[in-house]
């Protein structure tokens, strides 16, 4: 060992010892960056970091990595030390800003940033954003934490900061009136860089698009307006693009069993209910549906074997034109029977107020006739389907919960934390879908029957009938009569989801909230209750959602309901769209021809009045791109993002995600045994929200 004496030390030696001596009054804290795994996330610029704790707050810090690298790239884990003169206690807060080296000014997305403290205590700050700016951004400890149990100045105004923020960056827009209310923007650049699509999810939604539009413009199918002459020539459009079910459906659409079959576990599976009283604009006959009286309509009501599909939100609306040729929309009545483990449709009445020139149709009619009145049918239901059970009941619910919560709730909040996962993606592709299809030259404005200023009426009526019982599936199927309908798939896999998801619901959110009152105590919880109620439902009491938490089991039921909309029914009302759309005479987006007034219909005029060569291939490229996963998808109960960084609620997640592994190797099991599998819940299959 080599002693240098003091005597022999040089000017600059001894700057340098003192330096070290300094150097060993200091505390030092290790600090770990993570930064995303994901296309562009790496920065070329320098980074600063100032830790705040109890005792007091560090200097702002250069992050210089010490292997002299000026970049935090894609997918790495750097490590610092950032010394300070001395503890700073409990860490609870952290200021990272990012300042550009030269010129250029890149953008940086950490997942979160760690630091162990010198007394041996590791902290986790979740970040999940980009940072793009030079401004300082604020970002708290990752436990859990309320409101009113803030107990520093610092993490009270950090709180309070956010949230004017985030109230600058989403704001409320009336889309039209009567309907949910969305966000301010109109253009997906304009929106926060964390709620945009990732690289990935962009490039491949773009190309989908444009691979669809291509093939059809190389088949010369885009622009022709005539009529189809020739049912086998529906092949020609995306026959390479079918799936095992499209095929079904192409084998299968003419059949009863299987038109019955799609209200049970089709992309529509909420329309049909157990009809107790026959409508009295339905005046059907035991004689029409039961060959010499071998039954009776009231002993069947009376048994729970009947059940109704009523298109009546559609009646009265105006039909749209579609290439200049007036199309056709009405508003059916369906009647089905139960028979053992069947169901079957029994009659079709195809306008809501009888007469003469309105006959009931029936199985027993000529082929053509009933056939025709279930193309009828099946057309009200696209329109039913895309704009209330789709669009509205999905989408449009999905951003008004994302964006009462962006507004209302912290990122320090467990309810943030729980639900945010559940955000994906969602303001971005609504804005795309209102740019896309429901603008003036959208494609659902275009080619629907229902296009046009009729599709806001319907779903203005769709809204103002809406109640919360009909968005929690266990209520919904007691109020409309269906549990003991067998081979319901969606029923059974969704009831068996609920249960899960609110069991997972209720471990979380009650370690955060041991009884009532901290619920109403909780403004920001009531604050984001209070906008939906405003902002989605229009203060509409009659709706039944509750306009504030007065309960932690009223809390735990709407946020099981938040999640179950957000994934498992928007992937029930929309991962099937192509596979039963693909074979348009089973889902035709219109009709050019009014429909039958007598019976007696010819072969030929089903071919006039399916929807023309253009319109049908808009169509099908639409569900077609509609139905498409990204590949950074990420599925129900994954959390790649880590918020929860407390012990109680990763466990939560890591039982809940054991749950629905077991769920879905039942549901596949089962499949295994069906000839028409039900996958849309599965929940290996679906995101965990509203994403496309």
């Amino acid at each position: 060992m080599i002693v240098v004496s003091p005597i022999n030390e040089t000017p600059r030696s001894l700057q340098q010892r003192i330096l070290q001596l300094s150097r060993l009054k200091m505390v030092n804290y290790e600090v770990t960056v993570y930064t995303t795994n994901c296309a562009l996330a790496a920065t070329f610029n320098n980074v600063y970091i100032k830790l705040v704790g109890t005792e007091g707050e560090g200097k702002r810090s250069w992050l210089n990595s010490i292997k002299g690298s000026l970049a935090l790239f894609r997918g790495e884990v750097a490590h610092f030390t950032v010394s300070c003169p001395k503890s700073l206690g409990t860490l609870f807060l952290i200021e990272l800003d990012k300042q550009n080296f030269l010129v250029f000014q890149d953008s940086w997305y950490p997942s979160k940033v760690e630091v162990r403290s010198p007394e041996g205590d590791t902290y986790c700050f979740p970040v999940h954003r980009f940072i793009a700016d030079r401004e300082v951004h604020l970002f708290r400890e990752g436990k859990a934490v309320k409101a009113f149990e803030e107990t520093h100045d610092l993490a009270k105004y950090a709180r309070e900061l956010e949230l004017i923020g985030r109230k600058e960056d989403y704001c409320w827009k009336e889309l039209k009136e009567g309907l949910p209310h969305c966000i301010k923007e109109t253009n997906p650049l304009s929106l926060p860089p964390e709620v945009r699509f990732s690289y990935t999810k962009d490039t491949e939604f773009l190309w989908t698009a444009a691979v669809g539009e291509v093939e059809l413009q190389l088949k010369g199918l885009e622009k022709r307006n005539e009529p189809w002459t020739d049912i086998d020539a529906f092949d020609q459009v995306f026959r390479c693009k079918m799936t095992d079910i499209s095929e079904y459906v192409e084998e299968h659409w003419q059949e009863d069993e299987f038109f019955a079959y799609q209200y049970l576990n089709g992309v529509n599976p909420i329309m049909i209910r157990c009809c107790k009283v026959l409508p009295v604009n339905f005046p059907v006959t035991d004689d029409m549906v039961f060959l010499h009286g071998q039954g009776s309509l009231t002993e069947e009501m009376e048994r729970g074997n009947i059940f109704l599909c009523d298109y009546k939100r559609l009646d009265g609306v105006t039909a749209n034109n579609v290439n200049g040729k007036k199309q056709y929309l009405m508003a059916p009545l369906v009647l089905l029977h139960k028979r053992e483990d069947k169901l079957m449709p029994i009659a079709i009445q195809l306008k809501q107020t009888p007469a003469d020139d309105n006959p009931i149709f029936l199985p027993t009619d000529s082929a053509y006739d009933w056939l025709m009145a279930k193309i009828f049918v099946r057309s009200a239901d696209f329109q039913e389907h895309e704009l209330n059970v789709h669009l509205l009941r999905t989408h449009l619910l999905a951003e008004v919960f994302a964006v009462s919560l962006l507004r209302n709730v912290p990122m320090v909040h467990p309810l943030y934390k729980l639900l945010v996962p559940h955000t994906r993606y969602t303001l971005q592709i609504n804005i795309l879908a209102r740019l896309a299809l429901i603008s003036e030259n959208g494609v659902f404005t275009e080619f629907a029957a229902s296009g046009g200023e009729a599709m806001f009426t319907i779903m203005k009526r769709s809204l103002s009938s809406m109640t919360y019982k009909s968005l929690c599936i266990p209520d919904d199927v007691e109020e409309r009569g269906v549990g003991n309908i067998p081979n319901y798939y969606y029923k059974d896999d969704g009831l068996q989801l609920w249960d899960i998801i609110f069991k997972f619901v209720e471990g979380v959110l009650s370690y955060y909230y041991k009884s009532d009152d901290l619920v109403v105590k909780d403004s920001e919880l009531q604050d984001w209750i209070r906008d939906i109620f405003e902002h989605g439902f229009l203060s509409q009491e009659q709706t039944g959602i509750p306009q504030k938490f007065s309960t932690v089991a009223e809390l735990i039921k709407f946020v099981t309901m938040v999640i179950f909309t957000c994934s498992c029914q928007h992937s029930a009302v929309n991962s099937g769209q192509y596979d039963y759309g693909a074979w348009m005479p089973n889902t035709p987006i219109s009709l050019q021809r009014p429909p039958p007034t007598t019976k007696g219909t010819k072969d030929h005029i089903m071919m006039q009045t399916l929807p023309d060569i253009s319109t049908t291939v808009k169509g099908m490229s639409t569900m077609w791109l509609l139905s498409k996963d990204s590949s950074d998808f990420v599925r129900l109960g994954q959390y790649p993002e880590q918020y929860f960084t407390e012990d109680f609620p990763r466990k939560q997640i890591k039982g809940f995600q054991q749950e629905l592994h077991l769920l879905s190797v039942a549901i596949k099991t089962r499949n295994d045994k069906l000839r028409l599998p039900y996958t849309y819940l599965d929940p290996a299959n679906f995101e965990n929200s509203v994403g496309i």
